[in-house]
């Protein structure tokens, strides 16, 4: 059963290469939503980039919650026209059920992750 959770975050726009060296807690999910853009749960407070000119700031508008791998392939499958990643573990964005999603795909389990302003949407298709 999806339950959704507030998840607080850090976003960063910065440089491709400052993104991709920077080091993360062992604990913290690092997503690389484009190529100059990342965003981090849980909230990172002493972030250090080799970019001088990158963007950090505090991010909490997004909800989330993990589900059993079967479930959340079901929902996905009869909500979502694009082909999941089949490796394991892996990041994907795109629509389901005509609203943005994030998923983090994992041997067993997917954390969804929306937008707090979709969350009562995306509820309801998932409870249809």
């Amino acid at each position: 059963m999806l339950v959704l959770n507030h998840f607080s975050g850090t976003r960063i726009v910065a440089t491709p290469a400052a993104l991709a060296e920077a080091v993360w807690p062992v604990d913290a999910l690092a997503l690389r939503t484009a190529s100059d853009e990342l965003l981090v749960f849980p909230q990172q407070h002493d972030v250090s980039l080799s970019d001088p000119h990158a963007i950090i700031i505090d991010d909490g508008s997004y909800l989330g919650g993990w589900v059993d791998e079967s479930e959340g392939l079901r929902f996905l499958a009869s909500h979502c026209e694009w082909e999941m990643p089949r490796k394991r573990p892996a990041f994907a964005q795109g629509a389901a059920a005509g609203l943005p999603i994030k998923l983090w795909l994992t041997d067993g389990r997917i954390l969804f992750i929306v937008e707090a302003a979709f969350a009562a949407d995306f509820l309801e298709c998932w409870h249809e």
